[in-house]
């Protein structure tokens, strides 16, 4: 492996605009204006510019001096400036071109002073030309940047050389009239699918893993001079991440022909797919996400999705999570349900998530999502070839949604008389719940909130997000992590903003965390804080909850891009988490916080028609937030906690609600509950909770009239 001399200086490079170079250069100090790329620049005469720009792109490749600084500037110009067209008039990608070779060719040039960084430079420029310019790509090609930058991507030198290379081929072939150059090397995809899958163990065992083992030249590189092991390490998890996301678009340029897709579609490769997604470095590539829906694309590429659970289970999950690439997941989703040949593999995992997102019609930018999920569910001719042979949950969602739909219509034919009525009545109920939470009954409270979510009119959208909300809080003192997903899922789409309700975050956060899914926790608690961030109304410091910093740094660790690496060679050492069970769940909340965790508050602003009625409050005054319950009060509410177990013991599981289905009943319809419940963390709980939420204070706001209408 090349290392760089010791005898020059290390070289720093940045890519500020060029401008800024040329008002730093002084031409009289410069040893060799002929060949220096700076002095050539400020010729003020274009043709006596040009001239002198095509002899030093033919003379960098023979000379046997070092051209790094020349080199660096050229390439601050390309990503300052990488669709204008004079450089690449004159000759600079047969230049590149030629200095790559001459790096994987002569090994005592490459380590002469600073030429290590050359092959970097040279594969990088070529890169930035061709990545909006099919022209350049063109023109790139017939000058014979193919062949040198395949053989970067067999790795004749570092990882660090294959990065830009795979970048500079994956721009390259995005443009079909020069992707057939680059296929015609059939060992590309290979080489591209290997270095998708092995990239992060590359980096790791070459890089990360020990200090002392990292090549200097790739310290400068990454770090530009702000040397610093954190530094190393942070850089180095982006580029490894970066190397893994330029290999997938490549992939991708391949799995858009059909002639490909069998390549692509293997069963080894697909199942890793769903864990390449980019890391926290890069989140402005869709990664394995965007490569499935080209695969999905076409019917060879779903049915191999189809074959591979762990690629649909992915789907399902990405579909409802915090992840900027979840329509993506959707539309994947929605693709292979509108296939025959794939629908059926897939119909019953599928149905779950796509009920919860069709709760709205409109979804951010997507204003026919929720439509668009309705037409393809409840399309007959989808759903009357799959009724008999679906499972007992998956018929009973379908006609929770054809009900939703004809609800729809019917309220649309409503007074706003009778839709004020309903929703002051489901004021009233969901009241009820919240006693019945607060006193303990649980399960009771989850009947409430069923029942008052019947009651609440569609378009009456705060108010339902409240009530879902509630609901998904109880599911997770159930452990019912499953229906706490969904109905998390569902408060987050009737949210305005889409996906902008804090304890909605937090409680699906908690809800995948159950389910062993790190990373959609990760993002659901990452959003979380955020809103509290701006929640905190421009404030300069805002305080991140403990429990959420608990439970990122949490699943940040379970979620590090070299975990799988690490575990290989074996160098992971198995941390004591400082989230224990018992405080797993816990709402930690200071003394005199106005605000609580859990939702009572009732004042709905969203207007039934043209109605702006004020919808009343049940909210804890200020004064009364900060009181404690007398012990003597308290242990009035034990007798309510043996009804709760009670109730566990008796209740029959094959029972179900009128309206929203049974809290105990797992989403399989089975009718059976797992995992068991841990019956000391929920009498623990419960008790925390009759402390938290202020019994009396609630109870209290239940006597009075919500409103003069009722």
């Amino acid at each position: 492996m090349p290392v760089p001399s010791s005898r020059a200086p290390p070289l720093y490079p940045r890519h500020p605009h060029p401008s800024q170079h040329i008002r730093d250069h002084d031409p009289a100090c410069c040893p060799s204006p002929d060949a220096c790329f700076l002095c050539i620049m400020m010729e003020p005469n274009i043709s006596k510019r040009s001239a002198a720009l095509s002899r030093l792109f033919k003379l960098l490749p023979s000379d046997a001096g070092s051209h790094v600084f020349s080199i660096s500037v050229i390439w601050s110009s390309a990503m300052a400036r990488p669709n204008e067209p004079d450089l690449v008039e004159l000759g600079i990608f047969e230049c590149m071109a030629s200095l790559i070779w001459k790096g994987i060719r002569n090994r005592r040039w490459l380590l002469k002073d600073q030429n290590i960084f050359i092959p970097y430079y040279a594969a990088h420029i070529i890169g930035s030309y061709t990545m909006n310019r099919g022209d350049f790509a063109a023109k790139a090609v017939a000058e014979g940047v193919i062949p040198p930058l395949v053989e970067l991507l067999r790795g004749r030198l570092t990882w660090v050389e294959q990065r830009v290379a795979v970048r500079a081929l994956g721009h390259v072939a995005a443009f079909e009239s020069s992707f057939a150059h680059v296929a015609v090397h059939s060992e590309v995809l290979e080489l591209a699918m290997e270095l998708a899958t092995s990239s992060l163990e590359i980096v790791y065992s070459q890089f990360i893993q020990t200090e002392e083992r990292r090549l200097k030249y790739h310290r400068d590189l990454l770090t530009r001079g702000a040397r610093g092991p954190q530094m190393e390490l942070r850089k180095g998890e982006e580029w490894a991440s970066q190397l893994q996301c330029w290999s997938l678009q490549l992939i991708n340029c391949f799995a858009m022909k059909d002639k490909y897709l069998p390549i692509v579609c293997r069963p080894g490769f697909l199942t890793k797919l769903p864990s390449m997604w980019g890391g926290l470095m890069n989140e402005n590539s869709p990664a394995g996400m965007g490569l499935v829906l080209t695969i999905c694309r076409h019917k060879v590429g779903r049915r191999s999705i189809a074959a591979c659970p762990r690629v649909v289970g992915g789907l399902c999950n990405t579909a409802r999570s915090s992840d900027d690439w979840q329509y993506m997941a959707v539309d994947c989703l929605l693709l292979l349900l509108q296939d025959p040949q794939t629908r059926k593999r897939v119909f019953d995992d599928a149905v779950v998530p796509l009920v919860d997102l069709a709760v709205q019609p409109c979804q951010g930018e997507r204003k026919k999502l929720g439509n668009a999920i309705l037409e393809v569910l409840l399309l007959q001719e989808i759903q009357s070839p799959m009724r008999g042979r679906t499972s007992g949950q998956t018929r009973y969602l379908l006609d929770e949604l054809a009900s939703q739909r004809q609800r729809w219509k019917w309220e649309r034919s409503m007074s706003k008389d009778d839709l004020r009525v309903k929703q002051q009545a489901a004021h009233v109920v969901k009241l009820e719940g919240n006693a019945k939470f607060s006193a303990g009954d649980v399960v009771g409270a989850v009947y409430k909130y069923s029942e008052a979510l019947s009651l609440c009119p569609l378009r009456a959208t705060k108010e339902r997000v409240v009530l879902y909300s509630n609901r998904a809080q109880c599911h997770l003192l159930l452990q019912d992590p499953e229906a706490a997903l969904s109905d998390s899922t569902r408060a987050l789409c009737l949210h305005k903003p889409l996906n902008g309700h804090s304890r909605s975050l937090w409680r699906r956060s908690q809800a995948y965390e159950m389910l062993g899914l790190s990373k959609e926790s990760l993002l659901d608690a990452i959003m979380f804080i955020n809103e509290c961030s701006n929640a905190a109304g421009g404030e300069d410091i805002c305080t991140v909850p403990d429990y959420a910093e608990r439970l990122v740094k949490k699943q940040m660790r379970s979620t590090w891009l070299f975990l799988e690496a690490a575990r290989k060679h074996g160098d992971l050492q198995e941390l004591q988490a400082d989230y224990s069970e018992t405080t797993k769940y816990e709402y930690e909340e200071e003394e005199g916080e106005e605000d609580s965790e859990w939702e009572t508050a009732s004042e709905s602003d969203i207007t039934l028609a043209d109605d702006t009625t004020d919808q009343g409050s049940c909210s804890r005054d200020e004064g009364e937030s900060d009181q404690h319950l007398e012990k003597e009060k308290l242990d009035s509410y034990n007798h309510n906690l043996q009804k709760v177990f009670s109730a566990f013991k008796g209740m029959d599981p094959k029972k179900k609600s009128a309206n929203e289905g049974n809290p105990l009943m797992e989403l399989n319809g089975k009718g059976t509950h797992n995992p068991p419940l841990d019956r000391e963390l929920l009498k623990k709980r419960i008790y925390s909770l009759i402390q938290e939420r202020r019994l009396l204070n609630l109870q209290n706001e239940l006597q009075k009239p919500v409103t003069k209408d009722i």
